[in-house]
């Protein structure tokens, strides 16, 4: 199972905070949203050997290379890109810009238009946050989702860390969610957003929190795998080997 959480710069703590607190939680991998936390890799490999401790013990850790993450930690280290546009057209610049070089490419929706714009891109592997500032989901989304693979967020968030109406809002918005997307049969994730090494929780305390609120614990359980599959199948489709879904290239197969 993965996390998809945010490190420093944009979140509180380094990716060797992550990394540590959710090899401890058990989990086999995280997915660093943050742009500018990792150093791009290439075939689920670094490319640029920065190296040495990742010093879990310090927010000033310099370690951007993660495979070096990886074997400090034992846990996969992913490179993603979450994009917050303010409109489609931004958005899909930014996808251009980041698709080639990152293992999993994020929209933040919870604006309708945008919500929208990430369904209908094959290029986009997940749309986060797709209820977030009054944003809304519905059929013809998740039909859209569907079809073009793209993953649809689950944000425990708010029902972890949010109080009074927002929460009772979040709820709402959560079970929403899960009609929509298990009636249409749409793929999905599940986070708990994470901003802080603090804010990371186990599977088995997110399976806990679904359950309270009517969700199965085995579409928990698979949302936290979800991320896991999407980076196994990006970094395949990155891989040299690979020309199409379904097809690779052999020992006879000549170049030019």
């Amino acid at each position: 199972m993965y996390e998809a959480v945010h490190a420093y710069p944009d979140g509180e703590a380094t990716v060797a905070r992550h990394a540590a607190t959710a090899a401890r939680h058990g989990y086999d991998g995280i997915v660093v949203r943050t742009r500018d936390a990792l150093d791009p890799a290439v075939d689920g490999e670094n490319s640029a050997g920065n190296g040495g401790s990742a010093a879990a013990d310090t927010d000033e850790s310099p370690v951007r290379d993660p495979q070096a993450l990886r074997e400090e930690y034992g846990i996969d280290v992913v490179d993603a890109v979450e994009i917050d546009a303010d409109d489609p057209t931004s958005a899909s610049g930014a996808v251009g810009n980041y698709r080639s070089d990152r293992t999993a490419v994020c929209v933040v929706g919870g604006d309708d238009a945008l919500n929208r714009f990430a369904v209908e891109q094959a290029r986009v592997d997940a749309l986060v946050r797709p209820m977030a500032g009054g944003g809304d989901f519905n059929h013809v989304l998740a039909k859209a989702a569907r079809d073009n693979g793209v993953r649809v967020e689950f944000d425990f968030g708010p029902a972890l860390r949010a109080t009074g109406g927002k929460r009772v809002r979040a709820l709402a918005d959560l079970r929403k969610l899960r009609e929509i997307v298990s009636h249409y049969d749409a793929p999905y994730v599940v986070s708990a957003n994470a901003r802080s090494h603090l804010e990371l929780r186990a599977p088995r305390e997110l399976v806990a929190v679904g359950e309270a609120v009517g969700f199965d614990a085995e579409f928990v359980r698979e949302g936290l795998r979800a991320w896991g599959d999407l980076v196994e199948r990006n970094r395949d489709r990155r891989s040299e080997g690979f020309i199409e879904p379904g097809v690779r290239r052999g020992r006879y197969e000549e170049d030019g």
